[in-house]
């Protein structure tokens, strides 16, 4: 392990960590609570009175003058460095923004397309000169960009890009050749962040002036949700694109790729936790004025569940998202802000985290789904009409499991960054799996325990789930060997198990931390969501975990390993139904997610 003065990628799972050090939504200072009303102003004003002609009737025109209009706000600019005409907000702040415009429906891809992954490879990767060229513009909506890494042969694989980049003979410009696919903002950006390999060969990075010769855009496609946002194709047919114009270096695209890809992750998990607020607060009102049998829909004891659920885990998607945005804030503070370097070097403090920002993805984006699902189910039949946003928002989130990385691609990468870290030395993790097994096949202690603290039946599931993570992966690390990244079903399990973990860790850590201030019942409503979501979740973490034995052993081995397992996971069961109704009363009475 290295010395660094601030936690690392993957390391909440070896660590304990204190509620104090755990970054929360409750701690967002004056300046980000305005910031946050602004964006909401945004959507309210500039938004909503067009909602008609751009969600439902798909003008995607629209995305081009609300951007100047968000340009004109200064929404465009968080990511920006203020040298450069930007605010250069910390993640916390952009993660905040992320989460307010998801409200603006198709509008929150475009933005995210022109203020995120669109400018931040020229932010992090830019010459002194391409910065200056680019990010005042792009930081007033002045000049509109997008980003470019799919093509109709190459989604997932990205590297296997057909796209091509010739130098000329005189040196003074590449020649481009290729289709990009499925790009966001593409019917009016004028500039794109673009990947092609030099000489067929090498992945490399460049800034594309979408006004060049031998451009053209495709047709809008027709598309099952977010309709409007600007979705086509790029065709490049000989464009000369600047040798300046390179992005990083020949060869390198990769790291430009996968580490803005890396920033999306983290982002979206922002973005569709505001989904999932969105969802609440447009369903619950509607359960309180309709009735059925003489007895508003609230008052039902399943609509209650659904609405308790989806709140709950909705607490633990936020917990997890912002406690990941001060890590990376935490990281990159320990950076000399007077380097010339500082914007490099900050996006490789983000990119120890990948692990924390595919779990925050993954997660977050599937509770958006289940928000999305049980919200639009609460509305019965007018939950399917477009005269109810459920309707719509059930349609939005779909893609979010696509976007980014697939949902399936990034649990891979989860088990498989720990894996790599703990082979570099970086994390001790094998040491540690190899401690829980030993536990495992001992005696179980005996101790008794006494009467339990404040959640302490929760933290100790909280830790065992983290133990069984431990060693679920080390046994599968043990049988497998390096043939562990083919086995995808066991990645996938244990990959579910480390989200888990890391969720219920963040929402035991922000309950904890809401109860130092303010005392146990000023936490009671943090509580009674962590408690249903860490009871359930440790059910899923069973079967997970059993699921990866019987992939890793048999015979006597498994039954040992099988007994401790159950040892782990062994819990009694909470009074669900009180949980339900003390965690909806408070949703019903706020007309949406409160954590009380």
């Amino acid at each position: 392990m290295s010395d660094k003065s601030y936690p690392t990628g993957g390391e909440f799972l070896l660590k304990e960590t204190a509620p104090a050090d755990c970054f929360t939504p409750e701690d967002f200072d004056e300046n980000q609570r305005m910031i946050a009303q602004t964006v909401e102003d945004f959507v309210t004003r500039h938004i909503h009175p067009v909602v008609e002609k751009f969600e439902y009737e798909g003008d995607t025109s629209l995305g081009k003058s609300l951007l100047k209009e968000a340009g004109q706000m200064g929404l465009l600019m968080a990511d920006v460095p203020e040298a450069y005409g930007g605010m250069g907000s910390d993640k916390a702040t952009i993660m905040l923004v992320s989460e307010k415009i998801s409200a603006g429906g198709s509008f929150a891809v475009t933005h995210g397309a022109h203020s995120g992954i669109g400018t931040l490879p020229i932010v992090y990767f830019g010459t002194p000169e391409q910065k200056q060229e680019y990010l005042p513009a792009l930081a007033t909506g002045e000049k509109l960009t997008c980003y470019a890494l799919t093509e109709p042969g190459s989604g997932s694989d990205a590297l296997a890009a057909a796209t091509t980049a010739v130098l000329s003979e005189d040196g003074s410009h590449y020649v481009l050749c290729g289709t990009k696919q499925y790009i966001t903002n593409a019917g009016y950006a004028e500039m794109v962040i673009l990947f092609a390999k030099v000489d067929g060969e090498h992945f490399t990075g460049f800034i594309v002036d979408l006004k060049s010769d031998g451009v053209s855009i495709g047709v809008e496609e027709k598309k099952m949700g977010i309709k409007g946002s600007s979705t086509c194709a790029i065709i490049l047919e000989d464009v000369q694109v600047p040798a300046a114009n390179v992005l990083g270096e020949v060869g390198k695209g990769h790291l430009i790729a996968f580490n803005i890809l890396n920033v999306g992750r983290f982002k979206l998990g922002a973005s569709t936790v505001g989904g999932c607020k969105l969802a609440l607060a447009s369903a619950v009102p509607y359960t309180k004025d309709r009735k059925q049998f003489d007895t508003r829909l609230c008052d039902f004891g399943l609509i209650r569940r659904k609405i308790a659920d989806v709140a709950a885990a909705t607490f633990a998607a936020e917990s997890m998202v912002y406690r990941t945005a001060g890590l990376l804030d935490t990281a990159i503070a320990t950076l000399d802000k007077a380097d010339p370097e500082y914007d490099r070097k900050s996006i490789g403090q983000v990119e120890e985290f990948s692990i924390e920002c595919s779990m925050i993805k993954v997660f977050a984006t599937e509770v958006c789904a289940l928000a999305a699902d049980e919200c639009l189910q609460m509305l019965g039949g007018y939950g399917y009409c477009q005269e109810y946003p459920l309707e719509r928002i059930y349609r939005d989130e779909r893609i979010n499991r696509i976007f980014e990385g697939t949902n399936e691609i990034n649990r891979m990468l989860v088990p498989g960054m720990i894996m790599r870290k703990a082979l570099k030395g970086e994390l001790p993790f094998l040491p540690a799996a190899q401690a829980v097994a030993e536990e495992l096949t001992g005696l179980p202690s005996f101790e008794d325990p006494g009467e339990p603290g404040y959640l302490e039946i929760e933290v100790d599931l909280v830790a065992n789930m983290k133990k069984s993570a431990l060693a679920a992966l080390g046994l599968a690390a043990q049988k497998f060997g390096m043939g562990l990244k083919d086995q995808q079903g066991v990645l996938a399990d244990a990959a579910d198990i480390l989200m888990e973990a890391y969720a219920c860790e963040s929402a035991l850590l922000r309950t904890q931390k809401r109860a130092a201030a303010e005392g146990e019942e000023g936490a009671a409503g943090m509580a009674d969501m962590f408690v249903l979501y860490v009871h359930d979740a440790m059910d899923r973490v069973a079967v997970k975990a059993r699921n990866i034995m019987a992939a890793c052993a048999e015979g006597d081995e498994l039954r040992t390993m099988l007994a401790g397992v159950r040892r782990l996971t062994k819990h009694d069961p909470v009074k669900r139904a009180e949980l339900h109704d003390r965690i909806a009363e408070r949703v019903v009475d706020a007309d949406g997610f409160t954590v009380g």
